[in-house]
């Protein structure tokens, strides 16, 4: 008789802060994440903000909460694209964890600007957060380290390129730990971080609208960008299906 008022309350809890981040959300998408507060959110679900405060005790411990939610369900977007292709086709898996990536950041607009945009004014993540951010990278880099393992040309590096093998050490020990031989070019890495960083930067160019008057369709150019990046990383184009998967975008 004991346990049933603690398992009412476990779930009153659950479901309450389960509202108090769905409002929140909300308001990343009608208002963006620098004027995110507890009062407004409060507001959204009909409690005082005092209340709110036994759930989250200030504004960035709701941020965290959030920040971790939403970098957890985009690497498992991407996770589960990559597991949806068959192991040996790594041009294929680069493609599809590509356009999870975009998909899921189209879809969440603004938690995409939480996660990516500018910095929320006084707000500085907490190491906890650290493993969640890192999925969507550690999946796209062990297609790269499975494609060289498996016998994948490396890129080269453009003549007159300055050595940066000191600059991109730290990237390095990351790719390491999933799997990179000690004898992979410094070049692959370079690229690595290359590719990365610009499948991002595509997708916030077309989320804050940079890309209007320059691109006519969003999919397409996605998709061409993925698609030379894995290029780029020695994995051929000629076995994806570049057909552009529809967003309704």
């Amino acid at each position: 008789m004991t346990d049933r008022p603690r398992t009412a309350r476990a779930l009153a809890r659950q479901t309450l802060t389960r509202d108090i981040l769905d409002a929140a959300r909300a308001r990343l998408t009608d208002e963006g994440p620098t004027v995110l507060s507890l009062r407004a959110v409060a507001r959204d679900v009909g409690m005082v903000s005092s209340a709110v405060y036994r759930y989250f005790p200030s504004r960035d411990a709701l941020l965290t909460a959030l920040i971790i939610e939403c970098y957890d369900e985009l690497g498992a977007a991407v996770e589960q694209a990559d597991a949806a292709c068959d192991r040996a086709d790594r041009p294929g898996r680069w493609l599809a964890a590509s356009r999870a990536l975009r998909g899921w950041s189209v879809e969440h607009p603004g938690e995409f600007a939480l996660l990516y945009g500018t910095p929320v004014p006084g707000y500085a993540a907490p190491r906890d957060t650290v493993g969640p951010a890192t999925r969507v990278v550690r999946t796209l880099i062990q297609v790269v380290v499975d494609a060289h393992a498996g016998g994948a040309r490396p890129p080269v590096a453009a003549p007159g390129a300055p050595d940066v093998t000191e600059v991109v050490a730290p990237a390095r020990a990351f790719v390491a730990d999933r799997g990179l031989a000690d004898d992979a070019p410094t070049e692959l890495v370079v690229r690595t971080l290359i590719a990365w960083t610009a499948l991002f930067g595509t997708v916030s160019f077309e989320l804050f609208g940079h890309l209007e008057g320059s691109v006519a369709d969003g999919d397409g150019w996605f998709d061409a960008v993925a698609v030379r990046l894995g290029a780029d990383l020695g994995l051929s184009a000629e076995a994806i299906d570049a057909t552009p998967a529809r967003s309704g975008r």
